[in-house]
């Protein structure tokens, strides 16, 4: 049986959680229009948030990729497959 929308949503965002040293690198090298003093916990808290936006939206285009690369190569398997896990 294959993973439901939801279950592949959580197992993307365990996936693509950024750690505490991911964040603070990323916003030490990032140019900003002004100096802030974010505190790590803050940043963790804003960068995680960000990608948990971003997550359905990549999950979309991705599975759209995956759909029309199995079209390519068999538009009815590409059919099932919309079919079976439906559109975000």
């Amino acid at each position: 049986m294959s993973p439901s929308i939801l279950e592949t949503q959580k197992l993307i965002w365990n996936l693509i959680m950024l750690t505490k040293k991911e964040v603070t690198e990323t916003f030490m090298n990032t140019p900003l229009e002004e100096d802030y003093n974010f505190l790590e916990e803050d940043l963790v808290k804003l960068a995680n948030a960000f990608v948990k936006a971003g997550t359905p939206k990549a999950v979309k285009a991705e599975r759209e990729e995956c759909i029309e690369f199995v079209r390519s190569l068999n538009h009815l398997v590409a059919d099932k497959l919309k079919e079976k896990r439906g559109n975000l």
